[in-house]
């Protein structure tokens, strides 16, 4: 079933990110992870797809064994920077083969050294244009897209990047989910200024729990987030005090509250960004939802 038709069936709801393991014999415990995390009921699993497709055959392999094996509604991001519309169109086939039905379309990052200009194929090089691409080639197929509460670090401005969110959802897109934050009001503020826009689609907040201060720093330094100071000072005091596992504790109790205070206010769902991490996320969502 397509994502969008689910969330249009369900009350509200969480849902997972996971990302292939560099290493196969880290696979083990990761399916170990998937089958924990099956536990809480989420309305859909997204895994990873590594930058430049670095992770693409890993991701295929993993969403074929979630969606077959573990019994989730699984989602595969797509990157289209660097990639053939070939390869792009025997990846999309597989999924439908496997029974996948949904996929995150995104640029995805540069590689390294490259110039702006880079991209192997000149007609993809938005995610808009992805998600046409998608839309074409198995319309059937359910598509998301990323938001960016904090503006993408690429845009000119708010403004500009609100233009291209719709543009990608006029283009095929289902759905948004945003990249994390830490202030709501960002997202709320977000929501707000899309609807005005005239995006009347879903949009679902991304939230992550902080489990290592040097984790959250290199994520944030790529995504363009930022830790409001008050609470970068809770976490540093935490880290002072009681070390890593001081450090998770808050991360993950920050991570509640705002999921918390997002599902009081009506948002459709959560999508929670696990890092691959069973436990944290367990203690994240446990009666979060009604049961």
């Amino acid at each position: 079933m397509r994502i969008v038709e689910k969330m249009n069936q369900a009350q509200q709801f969480v849902s997972l990110e996971f990302f292939p393991p560099k290493d196969r014999n880290e696979w083990p415990a990761f399916f170990n992870t998937v089958d924990r995390l099956s536990q809480i009921n989420p309305l859909f699993a997204s895994v990873t797809y590594g930058a430049g497709g670095s992770t693409k055959g890993d991701t295929l392999e993993i969403v074929k064994r979630l969606q077959g094996g573990n019994g989730l509604d699984t989602m595969a991001h797509l990157t289209c920077v660097g990639a053939y519309r070939g390869d792009l169109q025997l990846f999309l086939d597989e999924l439908a083969l496997a029974g996948v039905k949904n996929v995150l379309a995104l640029r995805g990052d540069l590689p390294k050294d490259t110039p702006p200009e880079f991209s192997a194929c000149r007609t993809l090089l938005h995610a808009s244009d992805l998600a046409a691409f998608i839309r074409e080639s198995h319309p059937e197929m359910g598509v998301g897209v990323a938001g960016y509460p904090e503006t993408h670090p690429e845009a000119t401005d708010p403004e500009s990047d609100l233009e291209y969110l719709k543009l990608k959802l006029d283009q095929g897109g289902d759905f948004v989910i945003t990249q994390l934050f830490f202030d709501n009001q960002l997202y709320f503020d977000f929501v707000a200024k899309a609807r005005a826009a005239g995006v009347d689609k879903p949009i679902i907040p991304g939230i992550i729990p902080v489990v290592s201060l040097k984790v959250i720093q290199r994520i944030i330094s790529m995504c363009g987030a930022t830790l409001p100071p008050a609470y970068l000072a809770e976490l540093e005091e935490a880290d002072r005090s009681g070390g890593a596992a001081a450090v998770q504790k808050a991360g993950i109790a920050y991570a509640r509250r705002q999921a918390q205070e997002l599902l009081d206010a009506g948002v459709p769902g959560v999508h929670i960004y696990t890092l691959n991490r069973d436990q944290a996320v367990l203690e994240l969502v446990d009666g979060l939802l009604p049961s």
